[in-house]
């Protein structure tokens, strides 16, 4: 540990490589916006929505050439969908991690690489609960499509959602994932010692993207309730979580965001009633 912070102290800033991974991460994070706005204003809108796959006949052939396609198709297209939308809302608050990092291996040859490395990981961990996400939204709606009452009464489900995500805001697991998202020096020397660089690096990322989904999961849960493919809600929600994430009084938003939260569940409720 002190090896990594003599070295982190040590390190120039190197402000133009620093703003080069900064840009680079606006770069990437921009086109994936682009490309989720591009989507939700073409023909092909209702895809965003995850909800109607097999209503195009190209997709229900490849379910049908694909062993167990009917599920194993949507949930990878729908977990895809979900990395593009996480590469536009999260992939920009991964830059304390890897601008520490970077100083920290910036001697290295594979320093690069093992960037790409972590980011991989950190996609990777948001891709596996894309297929958590799909599986529940499934089971939802085919309970849905066994109980008329339930179908009936679907504002049911948002509300349960809203509630569960205000509630979350003041856990001791999304702060206990906060407060490594709020230390990333100390994330990174716990878990790189540059003997296996690559397992490192992708534990670093994974891990990274583990704690992110730990303070994030209730927040995305209500993309939802406001439309997986409303990119308003989508640059709301996503200005909520970083700012919670990355900035020093990220902290001061857990009340109003619980509050309002809580308030969304109950005018829901009373709209219904």
């Amino acid at each position: 540990m002190a090896t990594l912070l003599d070295a982190s102290r040590a390190a120039p800033r190197e402000p133009a490589r620093d703003l080069a991974l900064a840009a680079l991460l606006g770069g990437l994070s921009t086109v994936a916006w682009g490309a989720l706005w591009a989507w939700s204003a073409s023909p092909w809108a209702r895809y965003a929505a995850h909800d109607s796959w097999l209503d195009s006949a190209a997709f229900a052939a490849l379910c049908r050439a694909v062993p167990g396609g009917s599920i194993v198709v949507p949930a990878a297209l729908y977990a895809l969908a979900w990395v593009l939308m996480i590469a536009a809302m999260m992939l920009p608050t991964t830059y304390p991690v890897l601008g520490i990092f970077r100083v920290m291996t910036r001697t290295r040859p594979d320093a690069r690489r093992l960037l790409g490395v972590i980011v991989a990981g950190f996609l990777v961990a948001w891709f596996a609960f894309g297929l958590v996400a799909h599986a529940l939204d499934a089971a939802v709606a085919w309970l849905g499509s066994r109980s008329p009452w339930l179908a009936g009464h679907g504002w049911l489900a948002g509300v349960a959602v809203l509630a569960a995500a205000g509630a979350f805001q003041w856990s001791a697991l999304k702060y206990r994932c906060l407060e490594e998202c709020h230390s990333p020096f100390s994330f990174i020397s716990a878990r790189w010692h540059g003997r296996s660089p690559r397992r490192e690096a992708w534990r670093l990322g994974f891990d990274h993207g583990v704690f992110c989904v730990g303070c994030c999961w209730a927040l995305m849960f209500v993309m939802f309730v406001v439309g997986t493919a409303n990119i308003g809600w989508m640059l709301a929600l996503a200005a909520a979580m970083a700012a919670e994430k990355n900035l020093p009084w990220g902290r001061r938003l857990r009340t109003p965001l619980g509050v309002a939260l809580l308030l969304s569940a109950a005018a829901l409720t009373a709209a219904n009633l």
